[in-house]
């Protein structure tokens, strides 16, 4: 499920550091506190604590939350650390994500509006 963020309209990372112990309610009002978004969308919030191996996420069904938890075989996630944000990720970034690399890659090609070409 983690892999594939297929039907989400949008998936958002709790950038810096989250205190992995806390449940389903402490994450939802992480949400709406500190970031200021509706939990009850159809939107994947993660989060992941300073054991860069394994994540949270929080997710709004219709009729409850889901807390779903991935902890890595092997490898690390490539979390942002600078900032305390929830930040809105690409589905290409989110795929990223999930591969263990960073979600702003250097070589990657940027994606241009056509009202910016010259």
């Amino acid at each position: 499920m983690l892999n594939d963020a297929v039907g989400f309209d949008k998936v958002y990372i709790a950038c810096g550091y989250t205190d992995l112990r806390r449940g389903i309610d402490g994450l939802a009002a992480l949400v709406q506190n500190t970031f200021k978004l509706d939990p009850f969308g159809n939107t994947l919030f993660l989060f992941c604590g300073k054991r860069t191996d394994r994540i949270k996420g929080l997710v709004w069904e219709g009729d409850g939350f889901v807390m779903l938890y991935k902890r890595l075989a092997s490898g690390r996630f490539q979390w942002p650390r600078d900032e305390n944000e929830a930040r809105d990720l690409t589905p290409q970034q989110f795929r990223w994500l999930m591969e263990g690399l960073a979600i702003e890659q250097k070589k990657a090609v940027k994606h241009t509006d056509p009202k910016n070409v010259a």
